[in-house]
This record gives structure tokens, C-alpha cells and sequence, in this order.
């Protein structure tokens, strides 16, 4: 049985050291499973999600040159599509979108941001005039 990148296949831990997991696949081959696939959320300790003798399914993420094969335990696990929520991600902070309408054209969007934009700025030097004393020049 020819192993192909891509393909799921049931194997067994057969050794565990502090950078991943040996799994013995068919046919008496073994790959390596990374500390960084084995599950999606940060593996300390390798210890904590396996042992050696568990059955795990696995998915093929490459096959080098010199036939060392590359697998993954945690895309070999199906997951649902991810719901979007309306929430940006990244530097917004968890901000609604403002207008997350997908008909929205990037000309309003832009001139939405540009307002706002200009709102804050006004209201920034506002209270920063008003803390230095207003517009005036210096006082003697």
C-alpha cells in the first residue's frame, strides 16, 4: 500500500520522545507525528495527550525524498466549519463590525472610516486644547 500525502490512517504509538510520536502505520511503516500536530491547542508535554501502545488516527502531511513520512493527528480530526460570528479578529479587539453588510461597497466603507476618523481627531484636540489652556499662544 503506496502512502499518499492527504490520505487517514490508523496506526499505533510505538515511541514517544520530547519533539513528537513514532506511529507504526501498515505495512510496517512509521512517521512522525510533530509535538506541534498533535492536538490544536499549545502541547507542553507530549506525555499528557499520548502513550505508547494508543491507536490514533492520523493524516499524511508529507513524504520526503529519503521516505520519512509526516503526520498529523489534529488534521486528521474533521472539523465544522467555522461560524462567523460578526466579531473581527486580530486588532479590532472583538469589535462588531460597523456595516458588516458583505453589499457594503469598500467606497462607503472607506468614507464611514474616514468620518469616524475625523470625528475622533476632533474630539482628540479638543481635550487635549482644552488641558494646555485653548488656541491661544503662549502665556506670559
Amino acid at each position: 500500500m503506496a502512502i499518499e500525502v492527504g490520505t487517514k490512517l490508523e496506526g499505533k504509538v510505538t515511541g514517544i520522545t520530547h519533539f513528537g510520536a513514532f506511529v507504526d502505520l501498515a505495512g510496517g511503516v512509521t512517521g512522525l507525528v510533530h509535538i506541534s500536530e498533535v492536538a490544536d491547542s499549545y502541547v507542553k508535554d507530549i506525555n499528557e495527550h499520548l502513550k505508547v501502545g494508543d491507536t490514533v488516527t492520523v493524516k499524511v502531511i508529507n513524504v520526503d525524498q529519503s521516505g520519512k513520512i509526516g503526520l498529523s493527528i489534529r488534521q486528521a480530526i474533521d472539523k465544522p466549519p467555522e461560524q462567523h460570528s460578526g466579531f473581527q479578529r486580530g486588532r479590532g479587539g472583538g469589535r462588531p463590525f460597523k456595516g458588516g453588510n458583505s453589499r457594503t461597497s469598500f467606497d462607503d466603507k472607506l468614507s464611514r472610516f474616514l468620518k469616524d476618523s475625523e470625528e475622533r481627531i476632533s474630539s482628540l484636540k479638543k481635550s487635549t486644547e482644552s488641558k494646555r489652556g485653548g488656541r491661544g499662544g503662549r502665556r506670559s
